[in-house]
């Protein structure tokens, strides 16, 4: 099996047509089924069955998909290694992140590092947990942040360096009844209807396991993709929003408490990660320390807020309970 050939293979495995692998790949459809039909023919095994228009992997071509990646990705580490050595602190940095730590942490820090390594151009992708690793795993990312236990990275294949923690804290309309303390335990959280990120975001699934320990059932009014989302809605007294630390609020009316269990302030290690089998450029591994610097300082960047005082509680008290009427209704 060549690279083209591997390429050809893994396109087609991944779209499920042969229409839709020879748009990307910018070969004619007769000239790609040939290459197809030409590697089964060479390899002594079908890899794929034909269902319809479509083409679904076999068994034999299911086995045969983590080494196609593998090669691939082999060959485009030694392209990237003879660029860095023609080049030096030139290149394209790719990282990932989600959503409010590409907004918080790396809206700041990228002007840090361009003063550094003015040559590198970084390019952004922005992800959930599982789709980060997905992108390391195919080698379209040098590094990718992630809360440490989202994924399973496997030791073997991945390195990371830790990053410090992110804590779980909720906000709140000023005027919902959270009590004085600036902490809130999970388990309290049962009466109020709650704002949630989609469950494919590390932090969700972080809330779940506290939730799961607390023997909290939550009552799940809303879920988004973007946080700002449900500070929106929180400011608007339709319920308690569940965001992590690194989140800015600043700009909303809200109330901010720290999440407890038994006490415990939860939190949650934020690390980077890479592939050991992938050779990182020497403006990456750096790129790594400095922004692990640049956390130590900044973090965390959203604090609980002190109470509220009560003339204020009472000027939106009727506004939330309004609100929280509203949702039991919806969930009834």
């Amino acid at each position: 099996m060549n690279l083209r050939q591997a390429l050809t293979f893994l396109t087609v495995a991944e779209l499920g047509t042969v229409s839709k692998a020879a748009l990307r790949l910018r070969v004619a459809q007769p000239a790609l089924s040939r290459q197809i039909i030409g590697l089964e023919q060479e390899l002594g095994l079908r890899l794929f069955d034909r269902v319809g228009r479509r083409l679904l992997l076999t068994g034999e071509g299911e086995q045969l998909i983590a080494g196609c990646r593998l090669l691939l990705s082999s060959a485009s580490s030694l392209k990237e290694q003879a660029q860095l050595l023609r080049e030096g602190d030139t290149g394209v940095l790719k990282i990932a992140g989600s959503p409010q730590h590409i907004e918080s942490v790396l809206s700041q820090f990228l002007h840090r590092y361009a003063k550094r390594y003015p040559r590198v151009e970084v390019r952004i992708r922005e992800g959930t947990g599982n789709e980060i690793l997905t992108m390391l795993e195919r080698g379209e990312i040098h590094l990718g942040q992630n809360l440490l236990h989202a994924v399973k990275l496997s030791e073997q294949h991945f390195g990371s360096l830790p990053l410090g923690s992110v804590e779980l804290l909720a906000a709140c309309h000023p005027s919902m009844p959270l009590g004085p303390q600036t902490t809130i335990e999970v388990a309290d959280l049962a009466e109020f209807p709650l704002l949630l990120m989609d469950s494919g975001f590390g932090f969700r699934r972080a809330f779940d396991a506290a939730a799961r320990m607390a023997g909290l059932k939550p009552a799940i009014a809303f879920e988004s993709r973007n946080p700002h989302t449900l500070l929106a809605l929180a400011e608007a007294g339709h319920g308690i929003a569940i965001v992590p630390s690194q989140l800015q609020c600043q700009r909303y009316e809200l109330r901010i408490v720290g999440l407890t269990h038994r006490r415990r302030v939860l939190q949650e290690p934020l690390t980077i990660s890479w592939d050991k089998r992938r050779p990182l450029p020497r403006f990456a591994t750096d790129y790594c320390a400095m922004l692990a610097e640049h956390m130590r300082e900044t973090f965390p960047i959203t604090r609980p807020t002190e109470p509220t005082s009560a003339n204020t509680k009472g000027k939106h008290r009727f506004r939330a309970q309004r609100a929280a009427r509203k949702m039991r209704r919806l969930r009834n």
